[in-house]
């Protein structure tokens, strides 16, 4: 059995070469002073030596230097790149965050990124084993030679990362394994991924990883969430999906996000000087995520039978709960690349690896009493009030009921004795009552437990139809208002909303335009120019755009794309008010559902009061004006890779002046436009269709000879 990796790896920065790497002097002279060669040549030792220093805490959890200098020396960075144009695209300082993204692209995989077979029963895993020697066998390999890597089941998020000569340029989620959505710019801000990998690396490099949420940060960050009254994530795993699907890199950002990498995509050599070949075996794979500074857990063993792998699997269960990250089993992999090639796999999962999955875990205590939580939407959570008990090593004294057809289902009422169930780190839930103690079943409030306005229910949901009107709801409403990818007021965030309603100065939307710099300055922590600064943000968004308007407004289903379409469907905010369900179901991408949705938001009075109290107050967003042409009838496009715009506005644009744009290739395809890193099949079904692929000069010439511009000018 062999535990470790051993081996030095290259560094970032030589400290006998680079003052910043160790015992670094921060007392910097005046950036005035500066030649723009001098500064270009101390950002360029500053990037290297951050990038170090991100390695060894991030990485290694090794520090070389106290937080305080590495801020200084990182502010270092960030004053020289805006004094003197200096930013770079994988500079660290891009890990703040980036401009917020009008959607999440779909990009295609460098290779299928399959799913796992799995079982919670040691025959299963010992059935794995056989048919890998029987498949070894028939295609002529030694099956007793055949060795084992085990290593933990991240219940994480999983993700592609791709480098092209050493420089970080694609992440994707894994969405249906052979597409997923571009989370280039949300990944770029997690510490944990280099921007540049370290030493020599291959022409490209594609690697899978898993985006998760240390334990410790989830419960702190979820904390957060409950003191600010919103909905706690259920488990980590939804904590980590649902902060890289955020359209805002800067929230990302400031989410405690980690990646461990695990597996080689794609390994690819140029022929021009690249000439990094690739492990023959995955255990090795382990020592060059090590070169490039790729994170990796040191919970990885290799073993050369079965029951190595069986035993391995106990340990780690028993290891579990002192983990800082969450597992649900381990992976079992064949180690030898020529041994997993010859077995192959199948369309869904690989013959050379095998999930050994561990089994959930229950207990039975007592339901003390049931508390209803109200959302940002005005949506009603009950939540179990427990007698204590210990799930799995941790002690739980809640756990959710979901909604109220969930109570109706299981007649669960306040002294029942009933079964708790919590597996993979998932927040607790009641799955049965298992003694009935008490009579009948919960009575769910027919009114909201914060504002007293009248629940309406949704199917198995309930709402509370206070609407902008319920403090609850209040609070949330302001703060997405005031969002990046709504109306972007800085200087309004969670806490200051909060002390502006207990101070009785918001008590609804219209509010914030009735406030005065002596009402703020009035406050405990702000002064007179912080409340001059807030003041100013407001009045600037007075005359919003359209779509920024109806983002922020909260609408349920209502993103800011959708915001988009609507605004350019309708073109005003008085023909949004108006439309029926109909005229809205004829927006693209609305349909029934969320047309309905829109609906019953715009009809709720409280709703309803807070646009036109919005009006009154001078906020009167700005009407679209929309022009089309059709330069383009008859076209059709199909888009791939990563382009000089997003891939929404390229379909936009060509739509725009006629053309149609779809989103995989037929026969009625045109032309399959190819930007920078593109995925295969789509390439592979333009090939089989007799497509012609054009990458973006040629597209854009195509365009040229038309009339049309490209890239988009933004007229449209």
């Amino acid at each position: 059995m062999t535990s470790a990796h051993s081996g030095s790896s290259p560094r970032h920065a030589d400290p006998d070469e680079n003052p910043y790497v160790e015992s670094p002097l921060t007392d910097f002279e005046p950036v005035a002073e500066l030649s723009e060669p001098e500064a270009a040549e101390q950002a360029s030792l500053l990037r290297a030596a951050v990038r170090e220093h991100d390695y060894r805490y991030y990485v290694e959890a090794d520090p070389l230097i106290p937080d305080e200098t590495y801020d200084r020396l990182f502010a270092r960075l960030e004053e020289l790149e805006d004094a003197f144009d200096l930013s770079t695209e994988n500079s660290p300082t891009r890990r703040v965050g980036g401009e917020p993204l009008d959607e999440l692209e779909t990009v295609e995989h460098v290779a299928p990124m399959r799913s796992i077979d799995n079982a919670t029963e040691a025959d299963a895993v010992r059935e794995f084993d056989e048919r890998v020697r029987r498949g070894l066998d028939a295609e002529g390999f030694d099956p007793d030679a055949v060795e084992y890597v085990c290593e933990p089941k991240f219940d994480g998020l999983s993700v592609e990362v791709v480098y092209e000569d050493g420089e970080y340029v694609r992440a994707a989620t894994r969405g249906d394994g052979r597409e997923g959505d571009d989370v280039t710019e949300q990944v770029r801000t997690i510490r944990s991924v280099p921007g540049k990998l370290r030493g020599d690396a291959p022409a490209r490099l594609a690697v899978r990883g898993e985006a998760y949420m240390p334990r410790d940060a989830f419960a702190a960050y979820n904390e957060e969430l409950m003191e600010r009254g919103e909905e706690p994530f259920a488990n980590p795993r939804n904590a980590a999906a649902g902060t890289l699907r955020q359209l805002d890199p800067s929230v990302v950002a400031e989410r405690p996000l980690e990646v461990f990498f695990f597996d080689v995509l794609g390994w690819e050599n140029d022929g021009e000087g690249s000439s990094v070949e690739r492990p023959d075996t995955h255990w090795a794979e382990f020592d060059a995520f090590d070169a490039f500074g790729l994170r990796r857990t040191d919970r990885v063993e290799r073993v050369d039978d079965i029951e190595g792998a069986l035993d391995y699997r106990d340990r780690l269960m028993a290891d579990r709960e002192d983990l800082n990250f969450a597992i649900d089993g381990v992976v079992i992999s064949v180690d030898d690349r020529a041994h997993r090639e010859a077995l192959g796999s199948t369309a869904r999962a690989p013959r050379w690896a095998f999930a050994y999955k561990f089994p959930p875990r229950t207990a039975t205590t007592t339901v003390e009493g049931v508390t209803v939580q109200v959302g940002r939407t005005g949506r009603l959570t009950p939540v179990a009030e427990l007698e204590p008990v210990e799930v799995g090593g941790v002690t739980v004294s809640r756990a959710t009921l979901h909604n109220p057809a969930e109570i109706e289902a299981l007649g669960v009422n306040v002294g029942d004795r009933v079964r708790i169930y919590r597996a993979g780190d998932v927040i607790p839930y009641v799955p049965e009552v298992v003694e009935k103690r008490s009579e009948g079943t919960y009575a769910f409030p027919e009114t909201c437990p914060v504002c007293d306005a009248p629940v309406e229910r949704d199917g198995p949901l309930a709402f509370c139809t206070g609407g902008l009107g319920c403090p609850a709801q209040l609070e949330r409403a302001v703060e997405h208002w005031a969002r990046r990818d709504a109306l972007d007021i800085e200087g309004l965030g969670p806490e200051r909303v909060e002390q502006l309603r207990e101070a009785g100065l918001v008590a609804s939307l219209p509010d914030l335009y009735d406030l005065t710099v002596d009402d703020l300055a009035a406050l405990e922590g702000w002064g007179e120019t912080s409340a001059e600064n807030l003041i100013a943000e407001l009045d600037a968004t007075r005359d919003p755009p359209l779509d920024d308007f109806l983002a922020g407004l909260g609408i349920p289903d209502v993103g800011a794309t959708t915001a988009r379409a609507l605004a350019a469907h309708f073109g005003g905010l008085d023909a949004v008010l108006d439309a029926d369900e109909g005229a809205l179901r004829e927006v693209d991408d609305v349909g029934p559902e969320v047309a309905e949705s829109i609906r019953t938001f715009l009809d709720a009075d409280e709703n309803r009061a807070a646009i036109e109290g919005l009006r009154e107050r001078g906020v009167d967003p700005e009407p679209v004006e929309v022009e089309t042409g059709d330069a383009l009838d008859g076209l059709t496009f199909v888009f791939t890779g990563s382009l000089s715009t997003t891939r929404s506005e390229a379909q936009a644009h060509v739509e725009a002046h006629g053309a149609d744009a779809t989103s995989s290739v037929s026969g009625n395809t045109d032309y399959l436009v190819a930007g920078e890193s593109p995925g295969r099949s789509k390439r592979d079904d333009a090939d089989a269709k007799g497509v012609p692929v054009v990458d973006e000069a040629e597209f854009a010439d195509l365009l040229g000879e038309r009339g049309v511009a490209w890239p988009p000018e933004g007229d449209e």
